[in-house]
């Protein structure tokens, strides 16, 4: 598989039943009884299909988030995806049907696959990969009235195909584009103020970075940190720091080898103490991808290879990190659910204790339950995971839930 022709996912949505029994790895598998709820299921008309994105939870228990296609408007054959909510009572309501071409979306943006933030007044803020004026992507805004707002068009030369974006304690938004074409191939770091003034703050020139796909980190300080899919001393991506000054330093050039890791899609979680945990899509001692830790001064350690066997394997989504420091994740391929295709299994929810030892949580089945799941989890106060799949289901992906 090459990474350079990735874009919407790397995955397969089907996948070969594996003969591969995990007999050994390097830092112990370990098996749980966890109970699996489906929430939703999409059927790829105006509820959407295919959810790539993490959902936001609100303090009422209200999951929100985008679909990559799906969607329908009388007159209109985009289907150029939504942004939903889903109540507690498993009810989906479309909040947004983007419009437009179906190959390039319309002037209020298309294709969504970026994870959603929101503020203290419980606006919602996102982006699509496409659409806008011509083609490049937006930022949008979506108030509590569902008001729906276009905050910034990009243009290329200050980034296209806008992802994932964060929040600052006064109002800023910040996020990246996979691409640019403004001097440099190979995506940007961008803030946009409370006024909707967008501003790059770092061009990637690919020997510091090239096509960051995952969710930035800010720390008290406002410095930023992240990671590209590319790029780098050896082309296989990087973890980067932006100081508040606008210099970027890489904290980690990926090798793609057995003791490292290759191409993270994700972005990094934070454990309060400085150090950062992120996963890769490649590398590790089977190729199957790696859970790595990484602190303020760029000591890499790998915490756990992917064998693609039934722990799972090619991690997409980061990371989030419990109470007890416990990681949580998903993989893209893996498992032992029965699952056929091109690749062995359909994918794990897994869980990666202090101690090193994976346990996994759900393996996929891409029937009722789901299918190469690609979005980062969300928990909940008492320990229940959230997720999407983007296939499986009624064949457009699911929502589901996981109680440890």
């Amino acid at each position: 598989m090459d990474p350079s022709r990735r874009f919407v996912t790397p995955s397969c949505l089907l996948c070969l039943l594996t003969l591969l029994v995990v007999l050994s790895s390097p830092y112990g598998l370990s098996q749980e009884s966890p109970t699996f709820q489906l929430l939703y299921s999409f059927t790829g008309g105006t509820d959407g299909a295919n959810p790539y994105a993490e959902l936001l939870r609100d303090h009422a228990g209200n999951l929100y988030a985008t679909t990559y296609g799906g969607g329908e408007i009388t007159g209109q054959s985009c289907h150029c995806g939504v942004v939903f909510r889903l109540n507690d009572s498993r009810r989906e309501t479309v909040l947004y049907t983007f419009t437009g071409d179906p190959d390039f979306g319309g002037p209020d943006g298309g294709f969504p696959q970026g994870d959603l933030t929101a503020d203290k007044a419980g606006n919602l803020y996102g982006t699509t990969t496409a659409g806008g004026d011509p083609f490049y992507g937006v930022v949008f805004k979506i108030d509590q009235k569902g008001h729906y707002t276009v905050l910034h068009r990009f243009a290329g030369h200050d980034g296209s195909f806008p992802l994932g974006l964060v929040h600052d304690r006064i109002g800023n938004l910040y996020g990246v584009t996979v691409q640019s074409d403004e001097g440099n191939c190979c995506g940007t770091v961008y803030r946009i103020d409370s006024t909707g003034k967008e501003s790059v703050l770092h061009f990637f020139a690919g020997s510091d970075g090239e096509n960051p796909y995952g969710d930035l980190f800010l720390d008290r300080k406002g410095n930023i940190y992240g990671t590209t899919a590319l790029g780098g001393s050896t082309g296989r991506g990087v973890v980067f720091k932006l100081n508040t000054t606008g210099q970027l330093k890489v904290l980690h050039n990926f090798t793609g080898g057995a003791d490292d890791g290759g191409n993270p899609y994700g972005g990094l979680v934070s454990d309060g103490a400085g150090n950062g945990y992120g996963t890769t899509f490649f590398g590790g001692a089977f190729d199957k991808g790696v859970i790595y830790k990484i602190d303020r001064s760029g000591n890499f350690t790998v915490l756990y290879s992917f064998t693609g066997g039934a722990d799972g394997g090619n991690p997409q989504a980061g990371l989030i990190r419990g109470a007890a420091g416990n990681l949580y994740g998903t993989t893209q391929v893996g498992g032992d659910n029965g699952c056929n295709g091109p690749d062995p299994g359909c994918g794990v929810v897994f869980k990666l204790d202090p101690s090193g030892t994976e346990s996994v949580l759900h393996a996929f089945s891409d029937g009722t339950d789901g299918g190469a799941p690609a979005g980062t989890l969300t928990m909940d106060a008492h320990g229940n995971l959230y997720g999407t799949a983007s296939g499986g289901g009624k064949g457009f992906g699911v929502v589901f839930k996981i109680t440890p």
